[in-house]
């Protein structure tokens, strides 16, 4: 099987360096549970974050955003409108919409708002835990609040069956993450263990994802890239000393603010990510 992404450190500081040279708004209506975090982690990948959430305001952000992160955290009437007026918006200016579905299938108003956002919005990439891309691609799914905690031992064959049905990249994020669009599903290896102690860690590969996508020529390319960046900055956190998650989440950010495009390019990245179907 041809690869379609080049994975090495030199190809991926050149997505870290196209997002300082471009400097994409990334527009984010999301959750109050995370919103600092997400800011902070965009800013520090040279993107620029904007928290422009209201009906009336969210659509006419879009007219300047270079990406936006539409993350289903927040469930109120005039939240899930807005979700709806920015992705419609962004669609019509042709800007990246990134999609972050929390607790899909967790409950009947969640699997309503989800459905009509997939009605009404395409999506550059959809981001979810393996529970929430299976309830999204119609497999049954085991999801506990906003967690997953089934096995997934077909996530590879969900994950492109989702990409094929929305045209959207999918990122399925779990030990091992997926990648995938309709014609090839990869598997990255980078992270670490912390992460999973973190609230808001899923949260933060979506606000990533919109940066690198803010920035890129294509949706398949920026995801991988983002979504292997993310995790090796979360292996770099564990370098750093911490005493627990309180300590590991703030050494995060520093991480990622350091992963500069010289330091991608001294990385070696050989196996990391792997083509499977």
């Amino acid at each position: 099987m041809a690869d379609r992404v080049d994975a090495t450190g030199t190809a991926l500081a050149d997505s870290l360096r196209a997002i300082r040279d471009r400097e994409p708004l990334v527009q984010q209506l999301t959750n109050e549970v995370t919103k600092n975090d997400l800011a902070n982690v965009t800013l520090h990948w040279g993107a620029l974050p904007v928290m422009a959430d209201a009906p009336g305001e969210a659509p006419e952000m879009a007219d300047l955003a270079g990406a936006i992160l539409l993350n289903t955290g927040r469930m109120t009437d005039s939240n899930v409108e807005a979700l709806c007026a920015a992705g419609r918006r962004a669609n019509e200016l042709e800007v990246p919409v990134v999609l972050d579905p929390v607790g899909a299938g967790a409950t009947p108003t969640r699997e309503a708002v989800h459905e009509r956002l997939l009605d009404e919005v395409e999506f550059a990439a959809i981001k979810g835990n393996y529970g929430e891309i299976s309830h999204l691609a119609g497999v049954e799914a085991e999801v506990k609040g906003v967690e997953s905690i089934g096995d997934y031992a077909e996530i590879d064959e969900t994950a492109r069956a989702l990409a094929d049905a929305t045209g959207a990249v999918v990122v399925a994020s779990g030990v091992t993450d997926v990648v995938a669009d309709s014609d090839a599903v990869y598997r990255v290896r980078a992270g670490h263990e912390m992460l999973g102690e973190v609230v808001g860690t899923g949260c933060m590969l979506g606000a990533t994802l919109a940066a690198f996508c803010g920035a890129g020529d294509d949706d398949l390319t920026p995801s991988l890239h983002g979504t292997l960046a993310y995790g090796v900055a979360g292996e770099r956190t564990a370098d750093l000393e911490y005493n627990g998650p309180a300590s590991y989440r703030i050494n995060f950010l520093d991480a990622v603010y350091g992963h500069t495009p010289a330091v991608a390019e001294s990385l070696d990245l050989e196996g990391r990510v792997e083509r499977v179907l």
